[in-house]
């Protein structure tokens, strides 16, 4: 393996001479500078992206900035994530997984300077109004945010259109009948930071809701079955007449049903439930859920898609919204009139 004195010595300089080089932590001479990339070049030096860029090429690295923060569901993150790894690769790519809750200041680690160490960025978990948003519009390199802030201006979005989606699921419960019905939402902590995705479901579903008439209520909802028992009881207690639920929050979907159950209402029988989640979960239950899908997956392979278009310089859609598709399970069925 080539060394950094191999380089040294190979340049005529220090050792410290190119890693001062690499790091950008001293000035030097562009003639060193010069015969230093030249000796990187030479010889196949390649210890990390900043060596590869002072040689003259790009990184072939992308950041994925995921923080994995409270109430996010680690298990749609890692199917987003593999994509954009596997999508990566096909292009040649590798990924640098970012999941501190570090802001701005974390993009900025990896972009800024003579070592920066990522090409473009892919960004997740975007909040509405996205303190890491003027930072983005500022860098030098592009990015691709997995969300749609409220003002996307100057940014490339790609994500479900989960405004759509709320709506479709209760469009689905209206004209089965159902008058009283439910959104069981994201954990709390994600409706304090304002997070687009669960924003965007609550104005669908009550959009829906008001056109149609209906009496509805939204109830975030911890990650826990503990929790997914309390919101059962409450919304049995305040809506008597419920008779259609929708859920969106993937850890709580089969708690939520057993709660429903040992209450004394059976699914689909007393009560229809239709959920924004993975198609697999909905699928794997003891009743399968109706439900519209979580496009995971497609999503990591828009966003690696649509950066690689921007690193060629081509022109690409600043937002990129996929219509949801609602599948029909066993937990729906016409309300039966009292």
């Amino acid at each position: 393996m080539v060394k950094i004195t191999d380089v040294a010595r190979h340049a005529g300089v220090a050792p410290s001479t190119v890693s001062y080089a690499l790091s950008g932590k001293r000035p030097i001479s562009e003639e060193t500078r010069r015969r230093i990339a030249a000796s990187i070049r030479e010889l196949g030096y390649r210890p990390h992206a900043g060596a590869r860029a002072l040689a003259g090429s790009r990184s072939d690295v992308l950041a994925l900035v995921v923080p994995l923060r409270a109430g996010v569901h680690v298990p749609v993150v890692m199917q987003c994530a593999v994509s954009v790894v596997t999508t990566a690769r096909r292009h040649g790519h590798d990924v640098l997984l970012l999941t501190q809750e570090e802001g701005a200041e974390g993009l900025r680690r990896v972009v800024s300077g003579a070592t920066a160490l990522v090409d473009a960025l892919i960004v997740m978990d975007v909040q509405l109004y996205d303190p890491r948003l003027p930072l983005l519009r500022a860098l030098d390199r592009p990015s691709v945010l997995i969300g749609v802030p409220a003002e996307p201006a100057g940014l490339t979005c790609v994500d479900l259109d989960f405004e759509a989606a709320g709506e479709l699921c209760v469009e689905r419960l209206a004209g089965l009948g159902h008058r009283v019905v439910a959104l069981v939402g994201s954990p709390p902590e994600v409706y304090v930071r304002r997070t687009a995705f669960a924003e965007r479901v609550v104005r669908g579903f009550t959009a829906a809701a008001g056109r149609r008439g209906l009496v509805s209520a939204v109830h975030p909802c911890e990650a826990t079955p503990a929790a997914a028992r309390r919101v059962a009881e409450r919304l049995l207690r305040e809506q008597p007449a419920l008779t259609g639920v929708v859920v969106h929050n993937e850890a709580v979907l089969e708690p939520l049903i057993e709660a429903f159950g040992q209450l004394g209402l059976r699914v689909p029988g007393d009560l229809s439930v239709t959920a924004i989640c993975p198609a697999e979960l909905a699928g794997s239950l003891r009743v399968p859920v109706t439900s519209v899908a979580l496009p995971a997956a497609e999503l990591g392979e828009r966003a690696v898609e649509l950066l690689m278009g921007k690193l060629a310089g081509a022109e690409v859609p600043a937002a990129t919204l996929l219509a949801p598709r609602l599948t029909e399970r066993a937990s729906t069925r016409p309300r039966t009139a009292p």
